[in-house]
């Protein structure tokens, strides 16, 4: 499975962004979707996940209501739509596919990697 992550850029505080994350390859073994991001000099953190069917969503605390995860199955395309964006939000956002369920929020739990897109939130 190859991961392919864009959307990313720049934008104020207040603004929104739409990534996506386009899955090719054997997709048909994926089960579930999760977006990551890293700030400079920080770990990588958990933003939100998905599961490929039937599109159950979960989000960390720090995006709920913010964030919105959905995919498109026909397109084998997973979203991140960002809205409210903090200076907090600035960093590489990955997408990432697992081949079975678990704790989504874990990134060892993931086979596969996008090779990230960059946003960054000014105030």
């Amino acid at each position: 499975v190859q991961l392919q992550a864009s959307g990313g850029g720049m934008v104020q505080a207040g603004g929104s962004l739409r990534l996506s994350c386009a899955a090719s390859g054997r997709t048909g073994d994926i089960l579930v979707m999760g977006w990551f991001r890293q700030a400079p000099g920080k770990e990588r953190t958990f933003v939100g996940s998905i599961t490929w069917i039937p599109g159950d969503t979960y989000y960390s605390d720090s995006v709920k209501g913010r964030f919105t995860i959905s995919r498109d199955s026909a397109r084998n395309t997973v979203y991140l739509q960002m809205t409210g964006l903090k200076r907090d939000d600035t960093g590489v956002y990955f997408c990432a596919a697992a081949r079975r369920y678990g704790n989504s929020i874990r990134p060892q739990m993931y086979d596969y990697w996008g090779q990230g897109t960059l946003v960054t939130v000014s105030s």
